[in-house]
């Protein structure tokens, strides 16, 4: 069995995006990053946060154990339950965790619309197809105030920047798409010789969309993090007369697929439901008939409890895996009974008889492992 992590809301991602938000005088109830802290005592005329998608501690040192990225590394925190971009890049875009923003895996099932949505597209979660025609946005429901608003409310002096690429919904009013690691870069040194303060915002979906389609110990994966490193090593150097920290980190880790079990294809579990499960592969929720919740849970007990960690929804959330403070009126529509996460090699995959196929994926995240869980803060400046 693999080595379990559970989120630390104390020593997280949601501290580094906190750390940045008090840097900028917005008054937040999180508590910062205090190693972030440390260095942010410093004033500087730029912070640019770099947020590699799923380049956790140990992608990372699996790949480069002492090179540049490792070498500036002042701390390692947890990412945010489920360790899932969708959850985590809202915490980062919001200062908030999950419970409060709503926002917790892929797949969320709505009521409002008699379906799950894919929530950083907006399609439906099995046949991939856009909402159209209806008479209200239900994305309305999970809004949230974007840091970028928030720092230059609280510091009118700060320009705030967006940089991602072209697929990413904007958040801020100044975004920028960028595609690469070259032309993020080329924006962010442009912008910090510029004659403002700036807060740069640089998001890649990479290596995240390598590590899924080949693996965590590919050559691929491999390519691109010492190509990032490169990369960044040479913006520092470009940006030494800058005043510019620059902060890099990711969302979440990845583990290696062991295991798939199809859902659609588990009569036991299916003769249990009333609804498709949602969420995630790796953390998936459960809609169980009354009468059926102790054959539910006797299944899981025989089959899957060295693969997975079955909680009842109170007892998920009691533990604070989503996070603390005002929960969200959305989450109990989102959460079925039972939640059950991932603490080992395995997924449960997601899908109807209707649900497009998709390309298996090598490795892939959302659990509680120590590789899922855990991402690195890398400071230069």
């Amino acid at each position: 069995m693999s080595e379990i992590i559970f989120p630390n809301y104390e020593h997280s991602i949601l501290n580094t995006i906190n750390s940045i938000l008090k840097y900028y005088k917005v008054d937040t109830k999180y508590n910062g990053l205090p190693e972030l802290d440390e260095k942010l005592k410093h004033k500087y005329k730029n912070i640019v946060l770099v947020l590699l998608d799923g380049m956790g501690e140990h992608v990372l040192k699996n790949i480069s154990s002492d090179g540049f990225f490792v070498n500036n590394e002042i701390t390692k925190v947890t990412s945010v339950c489920p360790s899932t971009t969708t959850a985590a890049i809202t915490t980062y875009y919001s200062g908030k965790p999950p419970i409060e923003t709503g926002w917790i895996a892929m797949s969320q099932y709505f009521k409002e619309y008699g379906r799950a949505l894919e929530m950083l597209r907006r399609v439906d979660s099995y046949t991939h197809e856009p909402i159209k025609n209806a008479s209200k946005d239900v994305f309305d429901l999970i809004k949230y105030v974007p840091i970028y608003d928030q720092i230059e409310k609280a510091s009118p002096n700060v320009k705030a920047y967006e940089i991602n690429p072209g697929f990413c919904d904007s958040r801020s009013k100044r975004n920028l798409n960028a595609d690469s690691l070259d032309v993020m870069c080329d924006y962010i040194k442009s912008i910090c010789y510029n004659q403002d303060q700036n807060f740069i915002f640089a998001y890649s979906d990479k290596p995240d969309t390598i590590l899924h389609k080949y693996g965590c110990n590919s050559n691929e994966a491999k390519e691109f993090v010492l190509d990032a490193q490169k990369h960044i090593e040479k913006l520092c150097a470009d940006l030494k007369e800058s005043n510019t920290l620059i902060i890099v980190t990711a969302d979440h880790g990845h583990k290696d697929i062991e295991k798939v079990y199809n859902i659609v294809d588990m009569d036991e579990i299916q003769d249990c439901i009333y609804m498709p499960p949602s969420l995630e592969s790796r953390a998936v929720t459960f809609w169980v008939k009354e009468d059926k919740k102790e054959k539910f849970v006797q299944y899981f007990e025989n089959n899957l409890k060295d693969e997975f960690m079955l909680f009842t929804r109170e007892e998920f959330l009691a533990k604070n895996f989503l996070g603390y403070g005002e929960k969200h009126k959305k989450i109990d529509d989102f959460l079925g009974n039972y939640i059950a996460v991932s603490i080992d090699g395995a997924i449960l995959k997601l899908g109807t008889n209707i649900s497009k196929p998709k390309a298996d994926k090598k490795s892939t995240h959302c659990g509680f492992t120590k590789n899922e869980m855990e991402v690195p803060v890398i400071v230069i400046g």
